[in-house]
């Protein structure tokens, strides 16, 4: 075996022979990746002001075939768009799609809060027998009037926001709603559909959904440039 190349003289990692052909240039692999996109899958179905949404959410997930499980309510992209460009928070349920959302293209410096780790969310959780992440959702109240909620992780927190709503709490003003599963994924998303409030959303139907598709959601809703 062919010992690893020792950094050079000033310390710095030397390039291994190249053995396999691959684009390298980032700017053309995006570019590239966007145009396989528009090719390979039928946007067709989705409102004209939602398909880089939808094709940042395939290419965050690799499946062309995510369109046509992707609702999308027509007030959507306008009400997210018109939040956050007023400064609106993005309210999410998990670190990991906090982690995803490019910093670089919020309007308005918005806040991007998880309180997953908040001390106050265990002893939530125990006393109401139900998951942390929907307990942290209940701590979300005095954010809630206007937000950009994105809830891509678990089905209890998009359950337990539209409770929430029930009881009379501030509504946002548009809900990313992918959370994924086998239990009750399905089930929260449509529930989210049918909701009588009629919250500017986005779901996918079934059980996929996951981090990395409501952070390539809001970063397309952030920021118009594909």
């Amino acid at each position: 075996m062919t010992p690893h190349p020792r950094p050079d003289s000033h310390g710095r990692p030397v390039r291994p022979p190249r053995r396999y052909e691959y684009e390298t240039d980032g700017a053309e692999i995006y570019l590239r990746s966007f145009a396989t996109i528009r090719a390979e899958a039928d946007l067709s179905g989705l409102p004209a002001d939602a398909e880089r949404v939808a094709v940042r959410m395939i290419h965050a997930c690799g499946q062309p075939d995510l369109s046509r499980d992707l609702v999308v309510h027509p007030d959507l992209v306008a009400a997210a768009r018109t939040a956050l460009r007023s400064g609106a928070p993005i309210l999410t349920d998990a670190h990991m799609v906090a982690s995803g959302v490019t910093r670089t293209r919020l309007p308005a410096d918005n806040e991007v809060l998880c309180l997953l780790r908040d001390p106050r969310v265990p002893a939530l959780a125990e006393e109401w027998r139900t998951t942390r992440s929907a307990a942290a959702v209940s701590l979300w109240a005095d954010r809630l009037e206007g937000a950009v909620v994105a809830i891509g992780n678990a089905p209890t927190a998009l359950f337990h926001l539209l409770e929430m709503v029930d009881a009379g709490a501030p509504r946002p003003a548009a809900v990313i709603g992918v959370p994924v599963g086998f239990i009750g994924a399905a089930e929260s998303k449509e529930a989210l559909v049918a909701h009588p409030a009629d919250i500017p959303h986005l779901v996918v139907r079934g059980r996929r959904g996951g981090s990395a598709m409501a952070a390539s959601a809001i970063n397309a809703l952030a920021q118009e440039k594909e």
